[in-house]
């Protein structure tokens, strides 16, 4: 796990290596244990390692063939790289370390882009042939590892992090003000941009190519996509739940592989219990980690956030050593800035827990493990699916479920709410945005479960994808690495043919859920006839409790329902409530202190809009 950057001067001026540099000095919390920088003529490449498999000097980046033609600046971890090594020596190629990334190189060399599909984990990387001037730039099939690039006058750039990009003299900062309007609707950024006008996220599951000598720039090129569908000729129920076992167990393992030592993430559910489950029989001195919150101020179902008990009585089963980290009202206040610096764009959710889990872990491991990727593989949020299910073509399921997943104001507020950018922004459908996210799925659709794998494959595209970019960055704000086990390329196959009523056990009941409010998420019972992940639950049975298993979903969230309207009440005032804050050259603050004055009275639940607007006002847009 580590940072990388580079940059190309399509012009041909050669690239200076104090460029570079300032380019990786900007990610440096990625990687503290060690830098390296290479140029060649026009083209210029940077790291920051974070080292994890091999600790020697051998495994530095970047990291160069034996005669110099090729070179490599990687971030990730190949979890088969010793299975592909065998074969790369079975074909003449010789080893100078022990390290995935010189795999990765030898591969590359070998096979070029077609090694992408034999790679299992996740990774980001830049590999560049001197001889051809061609320089390749490919993403993990998930998208577990961010890469963004910019062509920005006749420079090329890309990076780990936005602020490599930026950190390069002469970029010109620039708001994309369509990316504003596609982020205030799903609390998402679904396309390939980003707040930044000249900066992109290469897709996932994606490379790209950029030949140094012609000047010339390919678009992204798909290697790898989700396909949810049901299976011609299903299996027994027991032949799946033996499978499903077998898998999840050799995913785990898998990424347990490492020099240093590993922890993991333990909130008190199924997925993440399961993992600690079998990670710490793998590992007898295993350390989990918890981040929980005062209740002292919160009401109703916000009762329920703090799960700390449940996750030390997991600690107890499993005899790991246990730490864990309270959060109050003013923890949010008192790290936005950080927040958002690390962060940079904003995504899905209330991310600030996530950041205080990661400095609680990088205080005691290098590597942790996460339960992201069960929700979105196995059904886990039925409430999103009923309404789906029920349609009688694709427009009809675009135009219902694009009005459900509406996630902060709603076209007609929305409307208002971006009158002083109106005409700029006055060709962008976002309903076609929603609607361009299954592009490459088959739109073959009459079952319910057709419905059903196409909102799955919506989740996994958008919604997981933007929780992988959440947790890289801020886990790298610590020079952490965080692997996800769900994401292991067998039981991603797997989840993506498992039949729907092994998900999702009914389909019939049809209501939707406000997602400002988590009491909705638990109007239905989760129980072995009306739940989502049923084939999940029964299989991860085996390793915490039956009550573990049917508890009602839970997500990782603060009371901000109450403290925005409570203890953060002033905080948010002061930082939203007033029309000269640069926001307002984008936003309408009228219509903005309307919704703002709704959730403070208690008309209205509006916690994710007032996260987001704290967040792009400390972002200073």
């Amino acid at each position: 796990m580590c940072g990388i950057a580079g940059l190309v001067d399509l012009n041909g001026r050669e690239v200076r290596k104090e460029t570079i540099k300032s380019m990786t000095d900007a990610i440096k919390h990625r990687g503290p244990d060690g830098e390296g920088q290479w140029v060649f003529e026009n083209v210029g490449i940077g790291h920051r390692r974070l080292a994890v498999i091999d600790l020697s000097d051998a495994a530095s980046q970047p990291m160069y063939s034996s005669d110099r033609r090729f070179v490599l600046t990687y971030n990730g971890e190949i979890y088969n790289y010793k299975e592909i090594r065998q074969e790369l020596e079975s074909l003449g190629h010789q080893f100078e370390s022990k390290s995935d990334s010189e795999v990765l190189l030898l591969s590359l060399i070998q096979w070029k882009d077609k090694a992408l599909i034999k790679f299992n984990g996740m990774f980001a990387f830049a590999f560049y042939d001197t001889l051809k001037g061609e320089l390749l730039l490919a993403r993990d099939r998930y998208g577990i590892k961010p890469l963004y690039y910019s062509l920005q006058d006749s420079y090329f750039s890309f990076g780990s992090e936005q602020k490599s990009i930026k950190a390069r003299s002469n970029f010109n900062s620039l708001l994309d003000k369509e990316a504003l309007l596609e982020y205030m609707t799903f609390q998402n950024i679904f396309t390939d941009k980003t707040l930044e006008a000249d900066i992109k996220l290469l897709p996932a599951g994606n490379f790209m190519l950029v030949n140094t000598k012609t000047r010339s720039i390919l678009a992204p090129i798909e290697y790898w996509d989700y396909h949810f569908e049901e299976p011609e000729n299903p299996k027994s129920e027991e032949e799946y739940l033996e499978e499903i076992d077998r898998l999840f167990k050799q995913a785990v393992k898998r990424t347990l592989i490492s020099d240093v030592e590993i922890g993991s993430y333990l909130s008190g559910g199924m997925d993440s219990g399961s993992i600690t489950a079998i990670a710490a029989n793998e590992n007898a001195n295993l350390k989990t980690f918890t981040v929980g919150f005062d209740l002292s101020s919160a009401s109703g179902i916000e009762l329920s956030f703090d799960e700390r008990s449940k996750a030390e009585a997991m600690s107890a089963k499993f005899k790991t050593e246990h730490h864990e980290a309270v959060l109050k009202a003013g923890d949010m206040e008192k790290l936005l800035p950080k927040l958002v610096a690390h962060l940079e764009e904003p995504r899905i959710g209330q991310s600030y827990p996530n950041l205080y889990a990661a400095k609680l872990a990088s205080e005691h491991v290098k590597v942790v493990l996460s339960g992201s990727g069960g929700d979105e593989l196995f059904g886990g949020y039925p409430w999103r699916y009923y309404k789906g299910a029920e349609s009688k073509n694709f427009k009809e399921y675009i135009d219902d479920y694009y009005l459900y997943w509406q996630r902060l104001v709603d076209n007609r507020t929305l409307k208002s709410m971006f009158r002083p950018i109106s005409k700029e922004v006055s060709h962008v459908w976002t309903r076609d945005i929603f609607e361009s996210v299954f592009k490459n799925h088959p739109n073959k659709l009459g079952r319910p479960e057709d419905y059903v794998n196409h909102s799955l494959y919506f989740e996994a595209k958008t919604f997981l994808h933007s929780l992988f970019v959440v947790e890289d960055k801020l886990s790298m704000a610590y020079g952490l690495e965080t692997r996800v086990p769900f994401m292991d390329n067998d039981l991603v196959d797997f989840a993506t043919k498992l039949p729907v009523k092994l998900k999702v056990r009914n389909l019939t009941n049809n209501f939707r859920i406000d997602e400002n409010n988590i009491l909705n998420k638990r109007i239905t019972k989760f129980t072995k006839t009306n739940d989502g992940k049923y084939l999940l639950r029964k299989s991860m049975s085996k390793y915490v409790s039956i009550e573990v298993t049917e508890r009602n979903k839970q997500g990782f969230s603060a009371p901000d329902d109450s403290w925005f309207r409570g203890e953060s009440i002033d905080f948010v005032k002061n930082k939203l409530l007033d029309s000269q804050k640069t926001l307002y050259n984008s936003l309408d603050y009228k219509t903005t202190e309307t919704l703002l004055t709704s959730h403070f009275t208690g008309a209205s639940n509006k916690r994710l809009l007032i996260w987001s607007l704290l967040y792009l006002n400390e972002l200073n847009i």
